[in-house]
């Protein structure tokens, strides 16, 4: 992982985030907390459902949420954006294999990872989250594998891979 940041000039100390994992495949889950911890963030649950990720929302005071689409309780991810993305406190990321469901309002999100996602995806998406949040200008170039949302200039968006 010090090669990612290293790659996009990040130090973990100066990009910290507290991340919501909603994903109801256990072992992708378990994945994804593995690699946010190596990149320096931290985990603050894990949702399986729509219910659970609005509570945990709602309770764990996410920075970040990283979203699927498709939860146990079906493809109600695109609800848990938009219900988690009203607190200005949260910003949602999705992260599907889902990608043809997400709307054209990206649901509030600030943009998308295609699964499978690689390390640099999730890094690179998460470095451009922290650049936001600490009000300095983000860079657009490692944002490999990551689509902004259309409105914050990721440009037409077709589902498909970015």
């Amino acid at each position: 992982m010090a090669e990612v940041r290293a790659v996009l000039g990040e130090a973990p100390e100066e990009t910290a985030l507290r991340i919501l994992v909603v994903e109801d495949e256990v072992l992708i889950a378990l994945e994804l907390e593995c690699l946010l911890e190596d990149l320096g963030h931290v985990s603050v649950g894990v949702a399986g459902s729509s219910a659970d990720a609005i509570a945990l929302g709602r309770t764990a005071s996410p920075d970040v949420a990283l979203v699927d689409i498709h939860l146990v309780d079906g493809p109600t991810g695109v609800e848990v954006a938009r219900q988690l993305s009203r607190d200005p406190h949260i910003t949602v990321v999705f992260m599907t294999a889902n990608a043809k469901r997400i709307p054209p309002d990206f649901a509030g999100a600030l943009g998308v990872i295609v699964k499978p996602y690689s390390e640099r995806a999730v890094a690179g998406a998460l470095a451009y989250v922290a650049q936001c949040r600490a009000g300095r200008p983000p860079s657009a170039d490692a944002l490999d594998g990551f689509h902004l949302a259309p409105a914050l200039g990721g440009g037409a968006w077709t589902g498909g891979t970015p």
